[in-house]
C-alpha cells in the first residue's frame, strides 16, 4: 500500500510540474513583430503621403526630384559638372537617362548602372522608413534597446537577391522608438568601394507637406563590432563623426495635372 501511495505521489508531482512548466511557457510574453512596427514608423512618418506626390530637396551641390504616383516613379537630380555643364539624370520605372545642357548624352549601360544606384540611394536615404515595405525587405526582431535614456525596438533587414538591387547584400538595422514610432537611428554596411559601415543619427526632425524628414550626423568606427551593437558603441562614444547629411529647400506638392 504504501508504494503504491509513493507511486501516485511521484505521477501526480511529474503531472503537476510539467502542467506548471507548460503554463509558464505559455505566459511568457510574446516577441514584437517586426512588420507591425515598421508599419507604425512608416504610419508615423508619413504613411499614405509617400505614395502620391512629388518631392523636392536639396543635397548638397546637387537638386532632386521624386515623383511617386503608386508604383509608377520619376526620380532626377539635377547638377553642374566639373566644368561647368549642366547634367540632368532622370530614372524611372522603365530605365535611366542623361541629357548635358539639355542634349541626350550616351551613357554605358555600367554607368547607367552606377548612377541608377546613386539615385536611389539618396532617395532611399531621404524616404527613410518608407521604403521597408518593399517586396525584397526581409525583417527580423532583435529585440529592446536604450539610447540616450530612450526606450527602443531594433530591427535587422537584409534583401532578397531577386529585387534588392545590386547592393542586395548590404545589410542594415533600424532603432525605432517604442512609444513614438520614429526612426532615430540606423546603421549599415556595405560591400561597394571595398565596403565599410556607417551609423546615423537622426537630427532636426521636420514635417513637410504630412511628412517628417530628419537630417543625420553620419558615424564610422574602426572596431569590430556587429551593427547590433553600434548603439551600445554610440553610448560609449566610440564612434567618429565622419560628416553631416542635410536634406534643404525641401517642398511637397501634388502632382501635377495633365
Amino acid at each position: 500500500m504504501n508504494r503504491f501511495l509513493s507511486l501516485l505521489k511521484t505521477k501526480l508531482y511529474v503531472a503537476v510540474s510539467m502542467a506548471l512548466l507548460l503554463f509558464a511557457s505559455g505566459c511568457e510574453p510574446e516577441q514584437p513583430d517586426a512588420q507591425q512596427i515598421i508599419d507604425q514608423a512608416i504610419a508615423a512618418h508619413g504613411g499614405e503621403k509617400y505614395n502620391k506626390g512629388v518631392i523636392t530637396f536639396r543635397l548638397r551641390d546637387r537638386q532632386y526630384r521624386v515623383l511617386r504616383d503608386g508604383g509608377a516613379y520619376v526620380y532626377s537630380r539635377t547638377f553642374q559638372d566639373s566644368t561647368g555643364q549642366r547634367v540632368h539624370d532622370v530614372l524611372r520605372n522603365s530605365g535611366f537617362s542623361r541629357t548635358i545642357n539639355d542634349a541626350a548624352a550616351e551613357v554605358t549601360d555600367e554607368k547607367k548602372q552606377a548612377y541608377s544606384n546613386s539615385i536611389n540611394s539618396v532617395v532611399y536615404f531621404a524616404l527613410l522608413p518608407y521604403a521597408l515595405n518593399d517586396a525584397a525587405v526581409r525583417k527580423q526582431y532583435l529585440g529592446e534597446a536604450t539610447v540616450k535614456g530612450q526606450p527602443y525596438h531594433k530591427i535587422k533587414v537584409t534583401f532578397a537577391q531577386e529585387g534588392g538591387g545590386q547592393d542586395y547584400q548590404d545589410e542594415y538595422v533600424y532603432w525605432f522608438h517604442q512609444q513614438n514610432h520614429t526612426m532615430d537611428y540606423l546603421a549599415y554596411s556595405f560591400k561597394e568601394d571595398g565596403g565599410g559601415t556607417r551609423f546615423r543619427e537622426a537630427v532636426n526632425p521636420r514635417t513637410v507637406g504630412g511628412i517628417r524628414f530628419q537630417d543625420y550626423i553620419n558615424y564610422t568606427t574602426k572596431e569590430q563590432a556587429p551593427l547590433e551593437r553600434y548603439d551600445e558603441l554610440f553610448e560609449a562614444g566610440k564612434l567618429e563623426k565622419i560628416s553631416d547629411i542635410n536634406l534643404e529647400e525641401i517642398q511637397v506638392s501634388k502632382l501635377p495635372t495633365m
